[in-house]
């Protein structure tokens, strides 16, 4: 089974243009890790709310930043040991600029899939 992370990013509203360069940029890098099977890089701009859920309605987007923008980095490998040494690769390479342009470290989310 591949061995996947989400990770959450919450970002400084100052730092968005940065944030998103700086990943554009880390694309190609995270792209080229051994073992990579899927990349997704996510900005939330939607919500949903119980009622756009009971009526089959559509998400509404985001007008207003409160503290934060929140992004998603989804990543799948082959194996665990594969996935390390992204890891590694990544904290030698964008890991130290990705934190300058957040309120707060990220979150990490691990595991195996299961179906």
């Amino acid at each position: 089974m591949p061995f996947t992370e989400l990770c959450i990013y919450q970002v400084k509203p100052q730092k968005l243009e940065e944030f998103e360069a700086l990943m554009q940029e880390a694309q190609s890098f995270l792209a080229e890790q051994p073992g990579l099977l899927l990349l997704r890089f996510i900005k939330r701009n939607y919500r949903i709310d119980m009622e756009q859920i009971k009526d089959g309605l559509p998400p509404l987007p985001i007008k207003r930043i409160v503290k934060s923008v929140k992004y998603m980095l989804y990543w799948e490998f082959d194996t665990k040991e594969n996935y390390g040494i992204a890891q590694k690769n990544l904290y030698n390479s964008y890991w130290k600029a990705i934190e300058k342009c957040l309120i707060m470290p990220h979150d990490k989310y691990l595991g195996e899939g299961l179906f």
